[in-house]
């Protein structure tokens, strides 16, 4: 069956899911925060040589990026044209800053050259047929699996016909563990499927680490592994399933994946929740978002985005803090004047 894509285009965020008929196969969210996206080309300043001709800090715009490796030659507070290779990655407690290469090319001053593809430019290229939703009538992307994706995503807990994986961030690896009670031998060749399926989903990307139940048959090994290659998205590099069922996976890394950013920004995330469930409020009257107080500082921050959600909506929209709510707790409510 071909597959499709759905795009919706929020306050403060592109979602999108990817189908196989009725069946999730990619979710995406984009963020419109402003930072470095994959593919931007910017005439950057060297702020800072960390390793002389190995790695250092540049400015494009207002955002820390490393280049890696330094052109011979250049000199702190100099100019360089280069390429976002990599987005910033959120982790716990800290941002992983973008990575930047070298390339040739003229500068004219410093600042932005070009933009980097953004989400729907990307599922443009890939020739799918694209449908476009907004934030009025049906709700295509929640009747096509939109919260279960994303509830899998931030829990991290998928489940599969034989177990469940459990998907795990690390600032070394994401390890996807396997849990189940039918037989190891079932067990392991049900979640290869499995796992391939959710690093695909999740579009989980970088260092990967699957931890298969432990087989002793060595042909069962080699089975996991080709099933593996036949359902991983390429291009992808791995090693061989070892004794005690691990394999690790290598997978080109532009952008964090969905498991990450979610459980990087609850507070974020729960907000833009929040705006595109105040976008699909009906009724005549003021828009009351009541959430916890981290979630409502966090949109008081960005008048912008209420403002939009003004805009969309055709009302005043107004925040109300409650610190009984949990972070993902809060709602939206129509209030007549």
């Amino acid at each position: 069956m071909s597959e499709t894509a759905l795009i919706e285009i929020g306050i403060g965020e592109t979602r999108a899911l990817v189908l196989d008929g009725e069946i999730v196969v990619e979710a995406h969210v984009e963020r419109d925060d402003g930072g470095l996206r994959a593919g931007d080309l910017w005439a950057a300043r060297l702020a800072k040589i960390l390793v002389p001709g190995v790695r250092g800090i540049v400015l494009a715009g207002d955002a820390e990026a490393l280049l890696e490796p330094l052109p011979p030659g250049l000199t702190e507070g100099a100019l360089v044209r280069v390429e976002v290779v990599r987005e910033a990655i959120p982790e716990a407690g800290r941002l992983r800053l973008a990575k930047v290469a070298a390339r040739a090319g003229a500068i004219r001053g410093p600042g932005r050259i070009s933009h980097g593809p953004d989400l729907v430019a990307r599922l443009h290229a890939r020739r799918l047929p694209v449908t476009e939703t907004s934030g009025y009538g049906a709700d295509r992307l929640e009747e096509a699996g939109w919260s279960e994706t994303l509830e899998a995503a931030t829990t991290g807990h998928k489940a599969f016909s034989h177990g469940l994986l459990t998907i795990s961030p690390t600032p070394a690896m994401t390890v996807i563990d396997i849990d189940g009670a039918a037989a190891l031998e079932v067990l392991a060749l049900s979640a290869a499927d499995a796992a391939a399926a959710a690093i695909r989903c999740f579009d989980i990307t970088g260092s990967i680490g699957i931890d298969f139940p432990t087989v002793a048959d060595k042909g069962v090994r080699t089975r996991i592994g080709e099933l593996l290659d036949a359902a991983l998205p390429k291009p992808f590099e791995r090693t061989a399933v070892n004794g005690f069922g691990f394999v690790q996976i290598v997978r080109p890394r532009q952008r964090a994946s969905l498991v990450e950013l979610l459980r990087a920004t609850p507070v974020a995330s729960a907000a833009l929740a929040l705006l595109r469930a105040g976008e699909r409020a009906v009724g005549a009257g003021d828009r009351v978002v009541t959430a916890a107080p981290p979630v409502i500082d966090w949109l008081t921050a960005r008048a912008d985005l209420t403002e939009e959600l003004e805009r969309r909506c055709g009302a005043r929209v107004r925040l109300q803090a409650d610190a009984a709510l949990a972070t993902a707790a809060g709602h939206v409510a129509t209030i007549p004047r």
